[in-house]
Order: C-alpha cells, then structure tokens, then sequence
C-alpha cells in the first residue's frame, strides 16, 4: 500500500506532519507538499514557471507550487512507484460547504482522482492544534478501512473533525455539503505610501447548515464525512435549456 501525502497549509505544518504520523506504520508514505500556504488555490496548476522539488531532512518533499502541483507531479513524475491512494491534510480550519470550490486541501484529493481509487482530504474544524490528534485519530480510521468501501470512481471524501477531544466525538456522519451566506466585502486597507489594497474577508456563515449537512454534523459533535466528484453538470437543467436553446442556431 502506497499512499501520497499533500496538503494546503504548507510543508511545515503540523497537520501534515499529524497525518503522516497517523498512516506511517500502516502504508509506505510520501509527502509532497507546497513550500509555503497555499491555503485557498483550489485546483490550480503552476503554469507560468517550473517547478522545483527539494528534499527536507525529515524525508518530506517541499514543492514551489500548489498542492495540485504537489499531486500532478507527485504522480507523473517524481514517484517511482504507482501510489495506491491520494490523503490531503490535515488542514488547520473546516472545508464545509462552499468551502470545497476553494480549498486546496480537497484539490489535492481531487487530482488523486485519477488512480481510480478514493481519495481523502481532512480538515479539523480549527486553526489551532489543540485537538489534532483527534483528527489524526480519525485519519487513521477511515484510510485504515478503505478496502470495505464501495464507491464510483474518482470519488473523494471530504472529512470534517469537530474541534474536540477523542471523548467528546459523538460519532461519524454521512452528509452532503451545505452552503454558506455571502462573504462580507474586501477590506481596504491603505499602505503608508498611500497605495490601497484589500483582503479578502472571511467565509460567510452557514445559510444551509441543517440536519444532513457537513456544517450541522460538526457543529453537533460528529465526523461529517461527504461524498465529493469533479463532475458538476446539472442534469436537472436539460430538459428547460433544451427547450430554451432551440432555434437559437
């Protein structure tokens, strides 16, 4: 068993190295990483530079570039070896909702896709590291019992720990994704030489946070764990296009 570790947090974080950790003794592992937070790159692909891998004593592979980079590369040129399965994390704060379309962390699971096995990405519902080893904990579980699974193709699971000690997780949970409100605006902020700037603010709360979704597991204490796919077509929608389109052309 064969497993390529990535995240979003960078090559430094302690999440990364929790979940390395957490799968070392069960599978042969190896790390590629980006050399710095690329929290919020989703999928992109570093497209205007090249890319180089450098070796860090701990045995960790450190990368200029996104997490798909990471994997992109992971898996077509730097391994030797085909990997068995793709795990992303641990990421330091909740990929709930929305929140998939942006996070790197699920991009990385995402480009594992291709192995045609399921992929992980994991995500303790907290920027501090207090209750990491819960997380790890449940890292461990899940990859741990992979080959009971019975899903399509190039599906990831997208998993969500509550922010609390092993005792108090009351379980784990099959959800969908919510979604949240709209962010608040950008903040402007001026430089002292006067040239203005913005960041961008925090995700809005949840707006569709109910019983069965990723937002209302958590926030109840348990493991929310979501079946994600690439594919977004709606299919719903072809029959009123269908009749909208005709005669256009």
């Amino acid at each position: 068993m064969r497993i390529l570790i990535s995240n979003d947090d960078g090559v430094f974080a302690p999440g990364l190295a929790a979940l390395h950790a957490a799968l070392a003794d069960y599978a042969e592992c190896t790390v590629i990483a980006p050399d710095q937070d690329k929290s919020g790159a989703s999928s992109s692909l570093t497209l205007d530079r090249p890319l180089h891998p450098h070796s860090l004593p701990n045995g960790f592979i450190s990368l200029n570039g996104t997490p798909t980079d990471c994997v992109h590369l992971g898996l077509n040129a730097l391994l030797e070896h085909p990997q068995d399965m793709v795990v992303s994390g641990i990421n330091l704060g909740a990929n709930l909702g929305d929140d998939v379309l942006y996070s790197g962390t699920v991009a990385a699971a995402l480009e594992g896709r291709f192995l045609g096995r399921t992929s992980f990405a994991f995500s303790l519902a907290s920027r501090q590291v207090d209750n990491l080893a819960t997380a790890a904990h449940f890292a461990r579980l899940l990859v741990q019992a992979h080959e009971g699974l019975a899903l399509p193709a190039r599906t990831v699971l997208n998993v969500n720990i509550p922010n609390l000690p092993l005792e108090r997780i009351r379980g784990i949970q099959l959800t969908r994704l919510g979604h949240r409100a709209r962010a608040a605006a950008p903040t402007r902020v001026v430089d002292p030489r006067g040239k203005a700037g913005y960041w961008i603010a925090a995700a809005g709360d949840a707006e569709d946070g109910g019983p069965g979704t990723d937002f209302h597991a958590v926030m109840q204490g348990f493991v929310s764990v979501t079946p994600l796919q690439l594919d977004r077509t709606f299919n719903d929608a072809f029959q009123s296009l269908g009749g909208w389109l005709e005669g256009l052309a």
